[in-house]
């Protein structure tokens, strides 16, 4: 059963699990459509067991998305009902050929990929400069469990705020970030939220079109919208076996 829980959030009352892997689980999209995909995964849930999904349209590009996702984490602790894992989630670019169109994308390393300077020797990221950070990783049996049971690719999902449009600019990002599968505007926004509460991160994206020249004839968002239900339906089993205090990087 789906409901509305408030204005832009959907509650899902529960996801099958056994009794000892009662995790909350925050899902941020960027906009209803992806959220709305999502929703559908849990449709006919009995709500007799196991903690709720929270399924957030946080907003477009990685501020957007922080903000959101702070406020939902702030106010379910402030509740006495805190997430036990944040999930950002949607359609993205796929790097061709690794991740075609139409394919699942888990993310083993979000990465933002634009935070830093440009500098006459290239782009030297935030870190270079002694600030911050630049990647967060997902809790390494969570993205294996869930790669296996959904067939998708695990890699490297970058972020950026500028969609990238050019072949020369998509040759850039892979120079620079060899494992790089896809390419969204929201994961480490969400990421950052979530490590400023201490809680684990996952990203996962449906590939809807190539990174790189902006073809939309050849987009295929319908397709990416279908996996990202498929996927979200398979999630139930991989929480089951998750152990939630595993130790992240």
């Amino acid at each position: 059963m789906v409901v509305q829980a408030e204005e832009g959030l959907l509650t899902i009352p529960a996801i099958p699990t056994t009794p000892g892997a009662r995790v909350r689980v925050l899902v941020a999209t960027a906009v209803p459509v992806e959220r709305d995909a999502v929703a559908q995964a849990f449709e006919g849930a009995d709500g007799t067991d196991g903690g709720p999904v929270d399924i957030i349209a946080a907003g477009v590009g990685p501020a957007a998305s922080a903000a959101s996702v702070a406020s939902a984490l702030t106010t379910a602790a402030l509740r006495g009902t805190p997430y036990g894992l944040v999930v950002s989630t949607g359609i993205a670019g796929g790097f061709q050929p690794e991740a075609p169109v139409g394919s699942l994308v888990v993310a083993d390393e979000i990465t933002v990929a634009d935070l830093g300077a440009e500098t006459p020797d290239g782009f030297v990221p935030v870190t270079g400069l002694g600030f911050g950070t630049v990647t967060h990783r997902p809790p390494e049996t969570l993205v294996r469990d869930l790669t296996a049971m959904t067939g998708a690719r695990s890699g490297t999902v970058l972020t950026v705020s500028t969609v990238t449009g050019t072949a020369e600019r998509a040759a850039e990002l892979r120079a620079r970030h060899p494992g790089a599968l896809a390419e969204s505007m929201e994961g480490f926004g969400v990421a950052e939220a979530a490590a400023a509460h201490g809680v684990p991160v996952l990203e996962i994206r449906a590939v809807s079109n190539p990174v790189g020249p902006r073809d939309r004839a050849a987009w295929r968002i319908g397709d990416a919208l279908a996996a990202l239900t498929e996927a979200f339906g398979k999630l139930a089993p991989v929480l089951e076996s998750w152990n939630p205090h595993e130790p992240t990087n």
